[in-house]
């Protein structure tokens, strides 16, 4: 059950999924989910996550991964941070459980994410880690895949 927590460029990494902070719209965005759409060809993958429509919050979808490293993207709609009292760490959990029971339907063995909804979603990063630590955990428990947790900053 490997799992590890790295600092580095999520679109580089050679894994079987890389994992996309998203937006409910799917539409590129800045931070990691504009690096991602980048890196994957901006125009096929916006036209694929157009294709789909949209995503709500705490759910997953899937899409090629293009030009990336990896066979495929999940995209997945983190909870935006109000004051950790409207349910902020449940939605982020199922982000997580979410995106990796959908890797695991789609036969990846390996999975790299970002920390979401810990950059301009407001979530605090030591909030955001527990809770993804926790649900990667769990997951890991009962399933066999390799996990990285992509970590940016100082």
């Amino acid at each position: 059950m490997p799992f590890e927590i790295v600092r580095n460029d999520i679109t580089k990494m050679e894994v079987d999924a890389i994992v996309n902070a998203a937006n409910t719209a799917l539409q590129m965005g800045g931070g990691v989910c504009g690096a991602i759409f980048s890196a994957a060809g901006a125009e096929d993958l916006q036209r694929e996550c157009d294709s789909i429509g949209g995503c709500e919050t705490g759910q997953a979808v899937i899409t090629k991964g293009y030009r990336l490293p990896a066979k495929y993207v999940i995209h997945t709609p983190g909870p935006v941070w109000l004051d950790g009292k409207h349910g902020e760490a449940e939605l982020l959990r199922s982000c997580y459980l979410n995106s990796l029971e959908l890797a695991k339907k789609h036969g990846c063995r390996s999975i790299a994410f970002p920390l979401i909804s810990s950059g301009i979603f407001g979530y605090p990063k030591d909030g955001a880690l527990s809770v993804a630590i926790a649900a990667i955990n769990d997951f890991l428990v009962k399933n066999d895949m390799s996990v990285y947790l992509v970590i940016f900053g100082k």
